[in-house]
Formats: C-alpha cells, structure tokens, sequence
C-alpha cells in the first residue's frame, strides 16, 4: 500500500496527549496514532450510513410527530431532566 507524507499542527496539549499515548504502548509512533484514528473514524461512519440504511430499509414507523414527541419528553424526564 502507497503512503502519503502529510504535516499537521497540533497545539501542545494535543502533542502532549500523543506522546502519552506513545509513551504507554498503545502506539509505536505519532503516525501509528493518527492512521488509529482515521480508520475509527472510517469505522464509525460506516456503521453510521448501515444504521441509516437499515431504518430506511424498515419504511416508516407509523408513529406521528405527537407520539415521537411523547415518548422524547417521557425518556428525558424519566433520566432526571
């Protein structure tokens, strides 16, 4: 697989939490960490579009904007809201 060399600008908090995270293991280098991060991400915006597909998939709910509405307001009071 082809490689593409990129600069980016982070400030110093960012490059401190990157060094940490290198200097844990969890990653070899600074690279490692960021090619981590673009396939999570890659991930869950696939995941996201299959959700969607599978909702689009069903049709619709039959439910109304009222009872959508309902149960939103039930789920928010319920968590203390």
């Amino acid at each position: 697989m082809a490689t593409v060399r990129k600069t980016i600008t982070v400030t110093d908090a960012q490059d401190d939490w990157i060094k940490a995270q290198v200097a844990n293991g969890d990653f070899t280098n600074d690279s490692e960490y960021f090619r981590d991060l673009i396939r999570r991400d890659h991930e869950k915006e696939r995941a996201v579009k299959a959700a969607i597909d599978k909702g689009m998939a069903r049709g619709p709910s039959g439910c109304g904007v009222d009872a959508i509405w309902a149960e939103a307001e039930a789920r928010y009071l319920a968590s203390g809201g």
